[in-house]
């Protein structure tokens, strides 16, 4: 019996070490969208399988009795793909759904169903800061009179894709006093961000929250209608059970 764990979270390596030391077969896979993953301290590969076809044909060839989805919350495609085909193998299927982060009343959020809404609420001339990574910046070219900052953890393979706007390099994690000094720096007026949920990057909100910025909140696609869990915890219960 292999659990094949989707990861590319803190989540997904927590519960994958934790498995492993439970003495439960396991396969990691990453997507490869960072050049230098940490390590899974389990089998890795790296890499996307090909598509659907080819996503079946790994789990059969691997023979893969179990699939614990620990995908990062905007992986719906993935996520999608994966649990439909683990119907169709009748194949054990588990997503582990960190909680979307809520705010406070000392927050100052604004919902965007996805990227391109942010320009409706952000005035021209802003400073903002894109915490969405580089795969959906063509979704803000609508923000052209502002200044745009994207940070990614690794060195860009090209030129920003707008005039306005530049890449910042860094490595998380990143220390609420240490976001809360660049956004000063950069006189930033706006975040815009994912609900991700989790601890690993809340420390942008925290410091937004101090600062009195403005987010603009991305909310998470539909994921499949599938078996679904919220903890760590209950995510290695059932990679026990299925192992």
């Amino acid at each position: 019996m292999t659990i094949l764990i989707l990861s590319g979270t803190g989540e997904g390596r927590e519960i994958a070490a934790t498995l492993h030391q439970n003495g439960v077969s396991l396969i990691a896979s990453l997507a490869g969208a960072t050049r230098n993953p940490s390590d899974q301290a389990v089998q890795t590969r790296i890499g996307g399988f090909g598509g659907a076809s080819g996503f079946e044909t790994y789990l059969k060839e691997h023979e893969i009795t179990a699939v614990l989805d620990a995908t990062h919350p905007f992986a719906r495609d993935i996520s999608q793909r994966s649990h439909k085909i683990c119907t169709v193998l009748n194949i054990p299927y588990c997503l582990f759904a960190r909680p979307a982060w809520v705010a406070t009343e000392r927050d100052l959020w604004t919902s965007l169903a996805d990227e391109t809404e942010a320009a409706v609420h952000i005035k021209p001339s802003s400073t903002v800061f894109l915490a969405t990574g580089r795969k959906t910046l063509n979704k803000f070219e609508n923000l052209s009179n502002c200044r745009l900052i994207c940070r990614q953890i690794d060195p860009p393979d090209g030129l920003f894709p707008f005039p306005n706007g530049e890449f910042l390099i860094g490595r998380p994690p990143f220390s609420t006093a240490d976001e809360i000094a660049l956004f000063r720096q950069l006189e930033v007026d706006w975040l815009v961000v994912k609900n991700a949920g989790g601890t690993a990057s809340f420390s942008k909100l925290e410091a937004a929250r101090e600062l009195g910025l403005h987010v603009g909140m991305i909310e998470r696609p539909d994921m499949p209608d599938a078996k679904t869990v919220t903890t760590v915890k209950h995510a290695i219960e059932w990679g026990l059970t299925h192992g």
